[in-house]
């Protein structure tokens, strides 16, 4: 990988850095945003270790993990049986005896073998040892859909992880993005399941800057200032949301669009700050539409900002159905049709 990416040299020391390092300014994509902090938390932190199927000598399925095993051998970059139960089991045992693994399920439809060990045990780990243990694990799943893959390759069951107390949510929405929050994600002392958009893995180059700097989990992230509509979104669906919000500024519509970045825990007071000051909500996800995220999100909005509504809050998201196979697919994603059509049934309300 860092063959093929071009790098700007800066002299500019960097906290949290290693001694001598110094700030790498990268031209990359979503994917190569999460090797480079991949590679930036192995170096600096040698408890830091990769594992997973595949992930060593063919460097991962998208390639995320390429080239990492050359550089700091197959004791820290271990290619796994394909038995899911067993690389979160044995993450958990890695995480509770003091190292950080990053584990890796090849695709969000693979993940629910290892499930049980999610559930009953990293997530409740620090409780169960009354604070004695802590879980520090990343577990990394590509998920979505959009690239015409086969059955159980498109899934978007990020509510069901986002339902079990004690484990952590976050979905990227950029390289930029990507980079800040996989390095906080390391760095947490529980366990984080980071769900990566492998529609825009390789969808647009941004410039990152490899200084070793996290973006805080926990908080939304918003993208766009507006007064007219609150927009929200996360992974894949952002960059609908913003070709969406640059048509409707056209047409003086100022909406403010939000990435919700941390599904859980979800950070209410920026959303519902907006949308005290818009009075108009629509939540987009790619997800299934009943009992996904946008459903809690709706939920807190109306327990809690009822009487600043201008309109009821909405939602665009995929259909409560199996995600059908590539020819159908893109019947079944939301798209910026959709979007825009909710945006002004919602602008039009009364």
């Amino acid at each position: 990988m860092a063959r093929q990416l071009s790098l700007v040299r800066s002299d500019r020391d960097t906290e949290n850095e290693p001694s001598g390092h110094q700030e790498n300014i990268v031209e990359g994509t979503l994917v190569e945003a999460v090797n480079l902090a991949l590679r930036h938390e192995m170096s600096r932190d040698d408890s830091v270790v990769i594992l997973g199927e595949d992930v060593g000598a063919n460097g991962g399925v998208f390639r995320a993990t390429v080239d990492l095993r050359e550089q700091f051998g197959p004791l820290r970059v271990l290619d796994t049986p394909l038995a899911e139960g067993l690389i979160a089991g044995l993450s958990i045992g890695m995480a509770t005896q003091g190292l950080r693994p990053v584990a890796e399920i090849q695709f969000m439809g693979f993940i629910f073998p290892a499930l049980e060990q999610l559930v009953c045990h990293a997530a409740r780990m620090r409780n169960r040892t009354r604070g004695r243990l802590s879980c520090p694990l990343v577990v990394r799943v590509p998920f979505g859909g959009g690239i015409h893959a086969p059955e159980h390759h498109s899934e978007s069951t990020e509510a069901l992880l986002a339902h079990i107390p004690g484990l952590r949510v976050v979905v990227p929405s950029s390289a930029v993005k990507a980079y800040g929050l996989l390095l906080a994600a390391i760095r947490d002392p529980d366990p984080v399941i980071f769900l990566e958009p492998k529609r825009i893995y390789h969808a647009e180059k941004q410039r990152i800057h490899d200084n070793g700097q996290a973006l805080p989990l926990d908080t939304c992230f918003t993208l766009s200032q507006g007064t007219d509509l609150t927009l929200l979104s996360w992974g894949a669906m952002i960059s609908d949301c913003r070709e969406v919000v640059t048509k409707m500024a056209e047409r003086d519509i100022a909406i403010e669009l939000i990435d919700v970045a941390t599904l859980k825990p979800l950070d209410m007071e920026t959303i519902l700050t907006s949308v005290r000051k818009t009075g108009r909500c629509v939540i987009v996800h790619e997800a299934p539409r009943s009992g996904g995220v946008g459903a809690e999100i709706a939920a807190e909005i109306s327990e809690r900002a009822l009487l600043d509504l201008k309109a009821p809050v909405s939602r665009v998201t995929g259909f409560d159905t199996i995600m059908p196979y590539a020819r159908s697919e893109t019947v079944y994603m939301p798209n910026t049709r959709d979007i825009e059509h909710q945006i002004e049934n919602t602008l039009g309300f009364g």
